[in-house]
C-alpha cells in the first residue's frame, strides 16, 4: 500500500472511526490542508472543529471502506458509513490529493444517504471490487470521459450503445437495470453535467466527479464504473446538491 494511500485511509479510520483527531492532523495530514467539504472549513482547525461536534452528535460511529484506489497524488475512496446503531446511514465518495511526502492536502467528497435495496436488487455501495492489472487505466478513462461527454454534455444518446453494456449492473436504485433503463432514465429526468471536474483511475476503475443538473437541481455528483471488455460494465454514484454560496465554509465542492 502506499503512503498516500495509507494517510487516506487512516484519515477516515483512525480519525473519523477511532476519534483520533490529533493523530491525524499531525502524521495523516500535509503542511496546508485544502477542504471542499459541505460544513468544513480549511486547514487542521476546521478539520478538529467539525469533527469535534461529529463526535458528539454521533458517538456510534462505524466506517467501512468499501472501495480504494488511487492515480497519481489522488486517492479515491468509496465508504459506508453507519452512526448511532442505524439512526443514520450514508454513503461517501472522497478524492484526496497528496503532496510529494504522501500527506493529505486537499479533499473533495460527496455525501448520500443510504438506502438498503429492496429483494433482489443491488446495494447501494457494496459489489464487486477487484482490480485488474492487465486493463490499461488510459482506455478506462477514455471510455468513462467519452461516454460523459457525449452522453451528458453533448445529448448524444446513442453514447449509451457505444460505452455501456446492455446488462450494465446498476447499483442506483431509481435509474433501474440494464442500457435501456439508463438511457430511459437520463432522458426522463433531463440529466446534464455542466464539467467533468476530475477523474481518478486505476486499470478497471474509475471514479470522475462532476457538476450535475438533475430535475433542475444542481448537484455535486461522483460516478464509479467497473470496466470490462472496453465498456462500462458496472455503475455506482453517490449525488449532493450544491449548497448556496452563502452556506459554504470554504471554496466549495469543486
Amino acid at each position: 500500500m502506499s503512503r498516500q494511500m495509507e494517510n487516506a485511509q487512516k484519515l477516515y479510520l483512525r480519525g473519523i472511526r477511532d476519534g483520533a483527531v490529533d493523530e491525524v492532523l499531525s502524521t495523516y495530514m500535509g503542511k496546508t490542508y485544502t477542504q471542499h467539504s459541505t460544513g468544513v472549513k480549511d486547514g487542521e482547525a476546521g478539520f478538529a472543529e467539525f469533527f469535534q461536534d461529529f463526535f458528539r452528535r454521533n458517538p456510534k460511529h462505524e466506517i467501512e471502506i468499501v472501495r480504494a484506489f488511487e492515480d497519481g497524488p489522488f486517492v479515491f475512496l468509496q465508504v459506508y458509513q453507519n452512526l448511532n446503531d442505524g439512526a443514520a446511514q450514508w454513503v461517501t465518495a472522497d478524492i484526496f490529493r497528496a503532496d510529494a511526502w504522501g500527506r493529505i492536502v486537499e479533499h473533495w467528497d460527496v455525501i448520500e444517504a443510504y438506502e438498503a435495496p429492496k429483494t433482489g436488487e443491488p446495494d447501494q455501495v457494496k459489489g464487486s471490487f477487484a482490480v485488474d492489472r492487465s486493463q490499461s487505466g488510459d482506455a478506462s478513462r477514455a471510455v468513462v470521459r467519452r461516454f460523459l461527454v457525449e452522453a451528458f454534455q453533448n445529448r448524444n444518446a446513442e453514447a449509451f450503445g457505444e460505452f455501456v453494456a446492455e446488462d450494465v449492473i446498476q447499483h442506483d436504485a431509481r435509474i433501474g437495470q440494464g442500457r435501456a433503463s439508463w438511457r430511459k432514465h437520463a432522458e426522463a429526468h433531463d440529466v446534464r453535467y455542466d464539467f467533468v471536474f476530475k477523474v481518478v483511475v486505476e486499470s478497471n476503475w474509475v471514479a470522475a466527479c462532476s457538476k450535475e443538473d438533475i430535475d433542475g437541481v444542481e448537484c455535486a455528483l461522483f460516478d464509479i464504473f467497473r470496466i470490462e471488455d472496453g465498456r462500462i460494465a458496472e455503475h455506482w454514484d453517490v449525488a449532493e446538491p450544491v449548497p448556496p454560496r452563502a452556506e459554504l465554509a470554504n471554496s466549495g465542492k469543486f
